[in-house]
């Protein structure tokens, strides 16, 4: 399916919303990503998918919700705060924004609450163009460099 020029929608929903397929389908576009394409052999379902108050963000082709092209989760934190996590887009809707969809969408979602977030080093700056900070030292998870960045509502 050549994905450039079709319309897409974002959807938000919690555990409790999704059905199996589109479950499925966000679990599998991880791995491929992740695991597969990435190589970092790992358990990416972490049983956090499914817990209370977790929001699932994903962009499919306008009509077909169960056609994951990018994704993220949006996890509770225990100080009241949020993380979000697992930002992925497949390899053929790369270039058209959606990440940056996907985080405009979060970051409605969660509004002006503290939030947190494990950046591949190398896409630090895309998430300091949405207000995160880095906050302490590049670490190795899964043989890739990241850092912890946090964002700094002003």
């Amino acid at each position: 399916m050549t994905v450039e020029h079709l319309a897409t929608t974002l959807h938000v929903a919690r555990p409790d919303q999704l059905s199996v397929s589109t479950l499925y389908a966000l679990l599998r576009l991880r791995a491929e990503v992740f695991v597969v394409e990435q190589g970092c052999a790992y358990a990416d379902p972490d049983g956090r998918d499914l817990e209370p108050g977790v929001l699932h963000l994903w962009i499919s082709p306008t009509g077909a919700p169960e056609h994951v092209l990018a994704a993220l989760r949006v996890l509770p934190e225990p100080d009241g705060g949020w993380r979000i996590g697992r930002v992925v887009t497949a390899k053929e809707a790369r270039g058209r924004g959606l990440a940056r969809d996907l985080m405009t969408g979060a970051l409605a979602e969660i509004g002006s609450a503290p939030c947190v977030l494990g950046a591949q080093t190398y896409v630090r700056d895309f998430y300091a163009s949405f207000g995160f900070e880095v906050v302490g030292e590049e670490y190795l998870e899964d043989g890739i460099p990241h850092v912890e960045m946090r964002r700094v509502v002003r």
